[in-house]
Protein backbone atom coordinates (compact mmCIF):
# COMPACT_ATOMS: atom_id res chain seq x y z
CA UNK A 1 0.00 0.00 0.00
CA UNK A 2 1.14 3.66 -1.22
CA UNK A 3 2.64 5.93 1.90
CA UNK A 4 3.62 9.16 1.46
CA UNK A 5 5.18 12.26 3.44
CA UNK A 6 2.78 15.03 4.22
CA UNK A 7 2.98 18.56 6.31
CA UNK A 8 0.13 19.22 8.24
CA UNK A 9 -1.00 22.03 9.64
CA UNK A 10 1.20 23.18 12.30
CA UNK A 11 4.69 22.08 9.60
CA UNK A 12 5.44 18.97 11.25
CA UNK A 13 5.16 15.33 9.29
CA UNK A 14 2.98 12.59 8.92
CA UNK A 15 2.21 9.82 6.61
CA UNK A 16 -0.88 9.52 4.31
CA UNK A 17 -2.39 6.16 3.22
CA UNK A 18 -3.82 7.92 0.32
CA UNK A 19 -6.23 4.72 -0.71
CA UNK A 20 -7.66 4.91 2.73
CA UNK A 21 -7.74 8.63 2.90
CA UNK A 22 -6.20 8.31 6.51
CA UNK A 23 -2.78 9.54 8.33
CA UNK A 24 -0.68 8.64 11.52
CA UNK A 25 -1.07 12.00 12.68
CA UNK A 26 -3.75 14.74 12.22
CA UNK A 27 -3.28 16.70 9.26
CA UNK A 28 -4.59 19.62 11.83
CA UNK A 29 -1.12 19.11 13.08
CA UNK A 30 0.52 15.66 14.43
CA UNK A 31 2.48 17.73 17.04
CA UNK A 32 0.07 19.66 18.18
CA UNK A 33 -2.20 16.29 18.63
CA UNK A 34 0.29 14.66 20.33
CA UNK A 35 1.05 16.79 23.12
CA UNK A 36 -2.23 17.64 23.50
CA UNK A 37 -4.14 13.98 23.45
CA UNK A 38 -1.37 12.14 24.96
CA UNK A 39 0.84 14.51 26.84
CA UNK A 40 -1.71 16.93 28.57
CA UNK A 41 -4.50 14.71 29.08
CA UNK A 42 -2.70 11.34 29.61
CA UNK A 43 1.24 12.02 31.04
CA UNK A 44 0.21 14.77 33.18
CA UNK A 45 -1.64 12.63 35.53
CA UNK A 46 1.20 11.58 36.80
CA UNK A 47 3.98 12.77 38.83
CA UNK A 48 6.00 9.32 39.55
CA UNK A 49 7.20 6.51 37.97
CA UNK A 50 5.13 5.74 35.18
CA UNK A 51 4.77 2.61 32.98
CA UNK A 52 3.35 3.63 29.21
CA UNK A 53 1.66 1.16 26.44
CA UNK A 54 1.47 3.17 22.86
CA UNK A 55 -1.16 1.29 20.39
CA UNK A 56 0.55 2.31 17.46
CA UNK A 57 4.60 3.14 17.64
CA UNK A 58 4.19 4.10 13.64
CA UNK A 59 6.42 7.11 13.43
CA UNK A 60 8.04 7.20 16.66
CA UNK A 61 6.53 11.06 17.24
CA UNK A 62 4.63 9.76 20.88
CA UNK A 63 7.58 8.10 22.13
CA UNK A 64 10.01 10.84 21.25
CA UNK A 65 7.70 14.09 22.54
CA UNK A 66 7.26 11.62 26.30
CA UNK A 67 10.92 10.96 25.94
CA UNK A 68 11.56 14.94 26.38
CA UNK A 69 8.96 15.12 28.75
CA UNK A 70 10.99 12.38 31.17
CA UNK A 71 14.00 14.70 30.72
CA UNK A 72 12.47 17.76 31.57
CA UNK A 73 10.70 16.54 34.36
CA UNK A 74 13.10 14.00 35.45
CA UNK A 75 10.60 11.52 35.52
CA UNK A 76 11.39 7.66 34.86
CA UNK A 77 9.44 6.40 32.38
CA UNK A 78 9.28 2.64 30.75
CA UNK A 79 7.90 2.99 27.54
CA UNK A 80 6.50 0.13 25.29
CA UNK A 81 5.25 0.60 21.81
CA UNK A 82 3.26 -1.84 19.83
CA UNK A 83 3.36 -1.60 16.22
CA UNK A 84 2.35 -4.95 13.66
CA UNK A 85 3.80 -2.95 10.32
CA UNK A 86 7.15 -0.46 11.50
CA UNK A 87 7.82 2.54 9.43
CA UNK A 88 10.85 1.73 6.64
CA UNK A 89 14.10 3.52 7.37
CA UNK A 90 13.19 5.78 4.38
CA UNK A 91 10.73 7.13 5.74
CA UNK A 92 11.78 8.12 9.26
CA UNK A 93 14.63 10.21 7.64
CA UNK A 94 11.72 12.28 5.98
CA UNK A 95 9.99 13.15 9.26
CA UNK A 96 10.87 16.47 10.83
CA UNK A 97 9.97 16.22 14.38
CA UNK A 98 13.53 16.77 15.83
CA UNK A 99 13.37 20.61 14.18
CA UNK A 100 10.10 21.17 14.47
CA UNK A 101 10.29 20.38 18.21
CA UNK A 102 13.13 22.43 18.48
CA UNK A 103 15.02 19.40 19.75
CA UNK A 104 18.59 19.32 17.62
CA UNK A 105 20.34 17.82 20.97
CA UNK A 106 18.33 15.09 21.04
CA UNK A 107 18.27 14.13 17.93
CA UNK A 108 20.53 10.99 18.24
CA UNK A 109 17.74 9.88 20.97
CA UNK A 110 14.97 10.09 18.03
CA UNK A 111 17.48 7.80 15.91
CA UNK A 112 17.97 5.77 18.39
CA UNK A 113 14.48 4.66 18.95
CA UNK A 114 13.73 3.51 15.16
CA UNK A 115 17.01 2.17 15.18
CA UNK A 116 16.98 -0.13 18.31
CA UNK A 117 16.37 -4.06 17.63
CA UNK A 118 12.59 -5.04 18.52
CA UNK A 119 11.05 -7.10 21.72
CA UNK A 120 14.24 -6.08 23.85
CA UNK A 121 14.35 -3.56 26.26
CA UNK A 122 16.86 -0.52 25.47
CA UNK A 123 18.07 2.55 28.00
CA UNK A 124 17.21 5.41 25.87
CA UNK A 125 17.96 7.59 28.79
CA UNK A 126 18.68 7.05 32.79
CA UNK A 127 15.39 8.16 32.72
CA UNK A 128 13.67 6.39 29.73
CA UNK A 129 13.70 2.51 28.60
CA UNK A 130 11.94 1.70 25.25
CA UNK A 131 10.72 -1.53 24.59
CA UNK A 132 8.99 -2.16 20.34
CA UNK A 133 7.22 -4.85 20.21
CA UNK A 134 6.12 -6.52 16.49
CA UNK A 135 2.47 -7.48 17.16
CA UNK A 136 -0.75 -7.11 16.48
CA UNK A 137 -2.82 -5.35 19.12
CA UNK A 138 -5.43 -8.55 19.78
CA UNK A 139 -2.64 -9.97 20.57
CA UNK A 140 -1.41 -7.95 23.74
CA UNK A 141 -1.70 -10.04 26.96
CA UNK A 142 0.19 -7.99 29.41
CA UNK A 143 -2.40 -8.21 32.96
CA UNK A 144 -1.89 -4.88 35.27
CA UNK A 145 1.24 -3.82 33.58
CA UNK A 146 0.82 -0.32 32.61
CA UNK A 147 -0.16 2.85 34.43
CA UNK A 148 -1.11 4.65 30.70
CA UNK A 149 -2.06 3.48 27.46
CA UNK A 150 -2.27 5.89 24.39
CA UNK A 151 -4.53 4.43 22.37
CA UNK A 152 -3.64 5.39 18.59
CA UNK A 153 -4.89 3.19 16.43
CA UNK A 154 -6.18 4.14 12.87
CA UNK A 155 -9.47 5.43 13.26
CA UNK A 156 -12.60 3.12 13.50
CA UNK A 157 -13.71 4.01 9.71
CA UNK A 158 -10.33 2.55 8.77
CA UNK A 159 -10.27 -0.74 11.46
CA UNK A 160 -13.50 -0.54 13.39
CA UNK A 161 -12.20 -4.01 14.80
CA UNK A 162 -9.97 -1.89 17.23
CA UNK A 163 -12.86 -0.02 18.49
CA UNK A 164 -15.08 -2.82 19.65
CA UNK A 165 -15.15 -4.33 23.23
CA UNK A 166 -13.05 -7.53 22.57
CA UNK A 167 -9.87 -4.73 22.08
CA UNK A 168 -10.62 -2.86 25.12
CA UNK A 169 -11.06 -5.49 27.05
CA UNK A 170 -7.46 -6.17 26.36
CA UNK A 171 -6.23 -3.18 27.08
CA UNK A 172 -8.23 -2.65 30.71
CA UNK A 173 -6.64 -6.03 31.66
CA UNK A 174 -3.54 -4.66 30.32
CA UNK A 175 -3.90 -1.69 33.00
CA UNK A 176 -3.10 -1.08 36.58
CA UNK A 177 -5.57 -0.56 38.72
CA UNK A 178 -6.57 3.68 38.17
CA UNK A 179 -4.79 3.48 35.38
CA UNK A 180 -5.96 5.51 32.43
CA UNK A 181 -6.10 5.20 28.37
CA UNK A 182 -6.32 8.10 26.60
CA UNK A 183 -7.38 8.38 22.58
CA UNK A 184 -8.05 10.84 20.08
CA UNK A 185 -11.46 9.10 19.11
CA UNK A 186 -14.83 10.80 20.60
CA UNK A 187 -17.08 8.28 18.62
CA UNK A 188 -20.15 7.00 20.89
CA UNK A 189 -19.79 3.61 19.52
CA UNK A 190 -15.56 3.42 21.00
CA UNK A 191 -17.14 5.16 24.60
CA UNK A 192 -20.10 2.63 24.89
CA UNK A 193 -18.03 -0.26 24.34
CA UNK A 194 -15.06 0.98 26.87
CA UNK A 195 -17.94 1.35 29.35
CA UNK A 196 -19.01 -2.44 28.58
CA UNK A 197 -15.47 -3.49 29.57
CA UNK A 198 -15.74 -1.73 33.16
CA UNK A 199 -13.73 1.89 31.94
CA UNK A 200 -14.93 5.13 33.53
CA UNK A 201 -14.82 7.14 30.55
CA UNK A 202 -14.78 11.07 30.09
CA UNK A 203 -14.84 13.50 27.13
CA UNK A 204 -12.31 16.18 26.68
CA UNK A 205 -11.96 19.28 24.66
CA UNK A 206 -9.99 17.72 21.56
CA UNK A 207 -6.70 18.47 19.68
CA UNK A 208 -6.83 21.08 16.86
CA UNK A 209 -9.74 20.65 14.22
CA UNK A 210 -11.53 17.89 16.94
CA UNK A 211 -14.40 18.80 19.56
CA UNK A 212 -13.81 16.53 21.56
CA UNK A 213 -11.32 13.20 22.59
CA UNK A 214 -11.35 10.18 24.91
CA UNK A 215 -9.93 9.43 28.34
CA UNK A 216 -10.77 6.04 30.04
CA UNK A 217 -10.26 4.85 33.19
CA UNK A 218 -9.77 1.90 35.20
CA UNK A 219 -11.45 2.67 38.56
CA UNK A 220 -9.99 0.88 41.82
CA UNK A 221 -13.57 -1.16 43.11
CA UNK A 222 -14.89 0.80 46.09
Amino acid sequence: MKREIIITSDGSTSINLPELNEQYHSKKGAINEAYHVFIRMGLDLFSDDISILEIGFGTGLNAFITYLESERRQLNINYVGVEAYPVLPEEVALLNYVPQLKAENYKYKFEKMHAVSWEENHEISHTYTLTKRKQLFEDINDENAFNLIYYDAFGSRVQPDLWEESIFEIMFKALKDNGVLVTYAAKGSARRAMQKVGFTVERLDGPPGKREMLRATKKVAE
